[in-house]
């Protein structure tokens, strides 16, 4: 699923951001990436999805190798990503409908399939009956849930939720979290990477990887006492 094997990643005017870095977010694993503002976290976001390749080292993501990926084809391997930002990213003047379905557009998916496939998504996600809503007609909340569906709605290998309830209140947060834990449980993998430790309370059998300048500091997989 993915992969990191001794990876580090260094940057010309700032330095190392990761260093030697390894794990395994198996299929159908939920895991936590934490860590304070500066930790390596985005560096890490961006090593998975390939916005970065490694300085040393090689990151695998379904398939796809950091060592032998072409430029062209990493579109492709983002297209097999559910990602979700903590800004929504959302196209203001399209209705929730039209921002899910849009992204099963530009993959070239057919009319009818996608007339199928975003109100069902829309549905999981808890918002059947805003289909014809626009974002400002939304709450936080409710615009990452669009922003959720949309990342599911190509059927994704992995959700990669890259501080997700970093903009929402703590309640509204929970909410994001219980969502991405029911997705968990269909069989996707989760890769939720946040700056709030306190969330980790609410889902206590997940995986930990916690970030400190850069290190891997704590692996809740290869700790059996976590």
């Amino acid at each position: 699923m993915v992969l990191f094997e001794n990876v580090s990643k260094e940057y010309a005017k700032t330095g190392f951001a990761l260093r030697d870095v390894s794990f395994h977010i198996q299929r159908g694993e939920f895991a936590f990436v934490i860590g304070p503002s500066g930790a390596g976290k985005t560096t890490l976001v961006k090593l998975v999805t390939m916005e970065e390749r490694p300085t040393r080292g090689t990151v695998r993501v379904s398939g796809f190798s950091s060592d032998r990926v072409r430029r062209r084809d990493i579109p492709m391997l983002r297209r097999r990503l559910g990602i979700v930002f903590q800004d929504f990213r959302l196209l203001r003047n399209r209705t929730t409908y039209e921002n899910v379905a849009f992204t099963m557009e530009v993959t070239g998916a057919h009319p009818e399939e996608i007339d199928k496939t975003v109100p069902r998504t829309l549905a999981s996600v808890g918002l059947g009956g805003k289909a014809d809503h626009l974002p400002a007609e939304l709450s936080g909340g409710e615009q990452q849930r669009v922003a959720i569906a949309r990342a599911l709605v190509n059927d994704p290998f992995v959700l990669l939720a890259d501080e997700p309830t970093g903009n929402l209140d703590p309640r509204v947060s929970l909410d994001i979290l219980r969502l991405c834990k029911e997705i968990n449980l269909r069989g996707m993998a989760v890769l939720f990477v946040t700056h709030d430790p306190a969330l980790l309370e609410h889902h206590p059998g997940a995986r930990i990887l916690e970030l400190d300048d850069g290190v891997i500091v704590r692996d809740t997989a290869s700790d059996p006492a976590a």
